[in-house]
């Protein structure tokens, strides 16, 4: 869970430097995003690492499955009176719940990017790329797509917040100093991936 997790947390990092692209002067921005989407989709190397991120966030989403039916069984029947908020935090006791959230999200972004630029019948640009720019610009046209957007990637900002700490003790590198540094690194982490992912859509529909 900690290894897919921390993998899924540095492709989150590269995929959204490649969107930030997409705030470029928007003539600009169709023909350089299309043409790093046309370089990501061709080279062999990338190709593998994309197979390692689907089998990341395959094993990730099953670990997670298994580990919430091993606590609920060794839980057993749940008090009348639940005081585990006094001891843990809201986001820790909720991470099942965010997931699903997230990869319902993941089903959906999938469907409509990975699934059209792949077998969709894309248009091209003037490059001859094909033109994911303009397909990903429609989409966030739509308020409802934007409010989906937003939703999921806060769920997914409180699912770092715990997610980064918890792997650093996962990995057995838990000191009372350190805990506290990665802890805040955490948080900074989280709140930055969220604005960063979250800006892309409202500065796109406020433009369009």
């Amino acid at each position: 869970m900690a290894l897919t997790g921390l993998f899924l947390s540095f492709f989150l990092i590269i995929h959204l430097l490649g969107n930030l692209q997409l705030l470029l002067p928007e003539e600009q921005a169709q023909l350089q995003y299309n043409a790093y989407s046309h370089f990501l989709s061709g080279n062999i190397v990338i190709k593998l690492v994309s197979y390692v991120l689907y089998a990341c966030i395959l094993l990730h989403t099953l670990d997670a499955i298994y580990l919430g039916i091993k606590s609920k069984r060794a839980n057993g029947q749940k008090l009348s009176r639940d005081r585990r908020s006094r001891a843990s935090s809201w986001q820790s006791r909720n991470m099942m719940f965010l997931g699903i959230i997230i990869f319902l999200f993941l089903v959906i972004h999938f469907k409509d990017f990975w699934y059209q630029y792949k077998f969709g019948n894309v248009p091209f640009d003037e490059n001859g790329n094909k033109d994911l720019y303009t397909l990903v610009v429609n989409a966030f046209d739509n308020i409802w797509y934007i409010l989906l957007y937003s939703i999921s990637f806060i769920a997914l900002g409180f699912h770092l917040i715990h997610g980064v700490a918890s792997a650093h003790r996962s990995l057995g590198l838990y000191h009372p100093f350190y805990a506290r540094l990665v802890k805040i690194f955490g948080y900074f982490f989280s709140i930055a991936i969220t604005l960063g992912y979250l800006i892309i859509p409202i500065i796109i529909y406020i433009k369009h």
